[in-house]
């Protein structure tokens, strides 16, 4: 009964609320990652989105519009790592905040000693347990012309949703058994001090050096690549690259 209720349910959405097709293309126009994947992909992609947006509350900050331009967008970016996983995996949290720009934000943090220390750390998103998600627009808009760094915040936080599904974010999503954890620590800890590295060598690297600042950056940065510029992270980190392609069940360097 339950789900067939359900069913129901998700039927009258995407009936009632269905993206219009000029906003569905136009989407997919600034966004060519998305446009890479073949027309089954796509109708997933699209049906996720409409789902997406039914469940999700948006929030315009300093007095930004969130129009239904800027939702598609970030509902389209953000339904990319659940293609095969299903929204549940966003479950735990509702409220969107979108700000034009970026945000700064003052930071208190206690060291060993027990002194604190004050800094201001700018942010162009944020993903809290719990929810809400912080997103900077100008970020968010921007990803479609950083693809080829592999940027891309939407894909980032949502990362970071996914990761904190079973607790706190330590670059380890939930997984089916300690044997499955322990398989893909030993995998996440080679590659990220390998990255580490290359990082402090100053070379170019196809992931956003930001990853090297722990494992949880690590693996929301991976995301990034491995969905924006699969093919580049798949030359750098072939072992990481395969992890993420039995997690996700998406193989985006062979599109």
């Amino acid at each position: 009964m339950i789900g067939a209720w359900r069913r129901f349910r998700e039927s009258r959405t995407l009936r009632r609320r269905a993206i219009p097709d000029a906003l569905w293309s136009l989407t997919l126009a600034r966004f060519p990652f998305l446009a890479r994947r073949d027309d089954d992909s796509l109708a997933e992609l699209r049906r996720l989105s409409t789902l997406f947006l039914a469940q999700k509350e948006f929030t315009g900050a300093q007095g930004f519009d969130v129009t239904d331009e800027v939702a598609v967008a970030i509902a389209a970016q953000a339904c990319v790592p659940v293609l095969r996983l299903g929204l549940h995996w966003y479950g735990q949290f509702v409220g969107i905040v979108v700000h034009p720009d970026e945000v700064r934000v003052r930071r208190e943090v206690m060291d060993e000693a027990g002194i604190v220390h004050r800094y201001t750390e700018v942010l162009s998103g944020e993903a809290m347990e719990g929810g809400p998600m912080m997103l900077s627009w100008r970020d968010v808009q921007s990803a479609g012309d950083d693809a080829e760094w592999a940027y891309n915040v939407v894909i980032h936080e949502f990362a970071h949703v996914i990761d904190m599904r079973d607790g706190a974010a330590d670059g380890i999503p939930p997984l089916p058994d300690r044997r499955a954890r322990a398989a893909w620590l030993q995998v996440l800890q080679s590659e990220f001090e390998s990255f580490q590295q290359r990082v402090d060598a100053g070379e170019e690297t196809a992931l956003d050096p930001y990853g090297a600042s722990g494992h949880e950056e690590f693996f929301a940065v991976a995301s990034e690549s491995f969905f924006v510029s699969p093919r580049a992270m798949q030359a750098e980190h072939a072992p990481l690259y395969d992890l993420l392609r039995g997690f996700y069940r998406q193989d985006p360097a062979a599109l």
